[in-house]
């Protein structure tokens, strides 16, 4: 019963606070948050990072066909309409050309073992008897280059960046999105583990979705007529996630500290549960 509380409050918390950040006015230039809060406001902070992964039930009003998340950003990158950096630092920049690359992962070079070599699988082309039958032209010179850039629809990893923040003139815990990094799945990297393709300043995306109301929306099943923008469903905190870092010294993430697996996942929720005491212990003074 007292872990359904705590789940409850959480939920309450994350509501709220994402969504009292509507009132919170926009005062820095060129932050990376939405809305960001003067530094003499904040009484605490946390970095925060999380997972979300658009596979889950509560995550596809945002990945409906066509109008995915992942597209909206590489559209707009490819556009020029928004700027993709390294990492979510956002403080290096980098080329679209840089930003498809990043896209197109390259395959990783086929090994032979000395069974397969003695067989002649590694052979070259040209040794190849099916090159010189007549009539089919196997040369590649008339062949156009074939793109392996990942398809938005499998991107369905991203990593947010958050600080949550407790705004002692207004007396509340704020969760202001600082970044959101779009992820290669291990699923289908060749190299087999998860990368970051690039990281974007929340107050960027903010404006790709403001301005293309069309495709940028939060689908809404129960009703067609009430979609919702990306910006204001980021607003609404109208998405599943869960923790994988806190800020620390020696920037480990929770799997580093922890293990992976059901360990991770049990120090994700010890995690949120100390985020949520803490604001509980600042009400009780």
């Amino acid at each position: 019963m007292k872990l359904l509380k705590a789940f409850g409050l959480a939920a309450g918390i994350l509501l709220s606070g994402s969504a009292m950040a509507q009132q919170v006015s926009t005062t820095a230039s060129g932050s990376s948050s939405a809305r960001p809060i003067p530094e003499h406001d904040v009484l605490f902070k946390k970095t925060v990072w999380r997972k979300i992964d658009l596979r889950e039930k509560q995550n596809k009003p945002m990945f409906s066909q066509n109008r995915q998340i992942t597209k909206i950003i590489i559209d707009a990158v490819k556009s020029g309409e928004l700027t993709a950096y390294k990492n979510d630092s956002v403080s290096s920049p980098i080329t679209t050309e840089e930003f498809v690359g990043n896209l197109t992962p390259e395959m990783v070079a086929e090994e032979y073992s000395q069974e397969e070599i003695d067989a002649g699988l590694n052979k070259p082309k040209e040794d190849d008897p099916w090159g010189d039958v007549e009539g089919i032209d196997t040369s590649s010179d008339d062949i156009g280059p074939v793109s392996n850039e990942v398809f938005a629809k499998d991107l369905y990893l991203l990593e947010l960046k958050e600080d949550v923040v407790f705004d002692k003139k207004r007396s509340r815990m704020y969760h202001d999105i600082q970044t959101i990094s779009l992820i290669m799945p291990s699923t289908v990297n060749p190299r087999g583990f998860e990368e970051v393709v690039a990281s974007f300043k929340m107050s960027d995306l903010v404006r790709v979705f403001k301005s293309n109301p069309e495709t940028a929306i939060w689908y809404n099943a129960n009703n067609t007529a009430q979609h919702k923008n990306l910006a204001d469903a980021f607003d609404l905190w109208l998405f599943s996630s869960y923790i994988t870092k806190i800020s620390n010294p020696g920037n480990e993430s929770l799997a580093d500290q922890f293990g992976g697996g059901q360990k991770g996942l049990l120090a994700a929720q010890d995690a949120a549960e100390a985020l949520i005491e803490y604001e509980y212990s600042l009400w009780s003074y």
